[in-house]
């Protein structure tokens, strides 16, 4: 799939997902979903912490790395966190880092217009994140206010070629998606954004816990998972696993 989604814009919707591993990166490919997102959300749904906001470039590379090599069709977007968006010196040379290490040319930038400006100046593609920005979030709440369009507006001038717009109500995520000439990708910003965007453990119902309004899950992946570990350590302890089949 081509890294210039405009082209899709009033077309059809576009579907993404999260993926920071090889093997799920693999599977959501072979799905057919359009756009692969390696998000600084791995803090969260990776490594337990409680924001994004201490996720590091050295992270972004080795799950963005894992990720490519799981992708065949898919266009890959890798964030860039919190340390890499200090300045533009900085931000241009993770990316370049990121390019160099993992071969991932499209990155996702949470608003900073003069940023993305940089990038696209610099040969780099870029995903734009407005609303609900979770490395300047102190909570997470719904967004409101004509400043989220305004900051649309200076994304799309700035070159991206894409915009997540995070936890708006639906009627301003439907004004920045009829506004914009580039593709909206929403997630908890209503029906109406060009496509949407989820984490794909939260769709899977690996956290039974999380249940935010926007969430819709696909399946319960933990009650899975568990009956299936139960069922391991229950032949385990009666010792019929392994059995002369799976013995050499």
């Amino acid at each position: 799939m081509p890294y210039d989604l405009r082209h899709l814009k009033g077309v059809r919707k576009i579907s993404a997902l999260t993926a920071y591993d090889y093997l799920m990166a693999k599977v959501v490919d072979e799905a057919g979903i359009d756009i692969v997102l390696v998000g600084d959300s791995l803090g969260m749904v990776v490594f337990g912490a409680r924001d994004t906001k201490e996720v590091t470039i050295e992270d972004m590379i080795r799950h963005t790395g894992a990720v490519m090599k799981g992708v065949k069709k898919a266009m890959v977007v890798c964030d860039l966190p919190l340390e890499s968006c200090v300045s533009v010196e900085r931000v241009l040379a993770d990316a370049r880092r990121v390019k160099d290490e993992t071969g991932c040319n499209c990155m996702k930038i949470e608003g900073k217009p003069e940023l993305v400006r940089a990038l696209v100046d610099a040969g780099f593609e870029v995903m734009g994140h407005t609303g609900l920005k979770p490395q300047e979030a102190d909570s997470f709440k719904v967004q409101k206010g004509d400043h989220i369009l305004e900051e649309a507006r200076a994304i799309e001038r700035a070159g991206a070629s894409s915009v997540v717009i995070e936890c708006v109500p639906a009627d301003l995520g439907r004004k920045i998606t009829d506004e914009l000439k580039i593709p909206t990708i929403g997630i908890g910003a209503g029906p109406d954004c060009d496509g949407q965007v989820l984490v794909l453990p939260d769709m899977l119902g690996l956290n039974p816990e999380f249940k935010p309004k926007f969430l819709r899950k696909y399946a319960d992946l933990h009650e899975v998972a568990k009956n299936a570990i139960e069922r391991y350590k229950e032949d385990v302890e009666k010792g019929i696993f392994p059995s002369a089949s799976q013995s050499y």
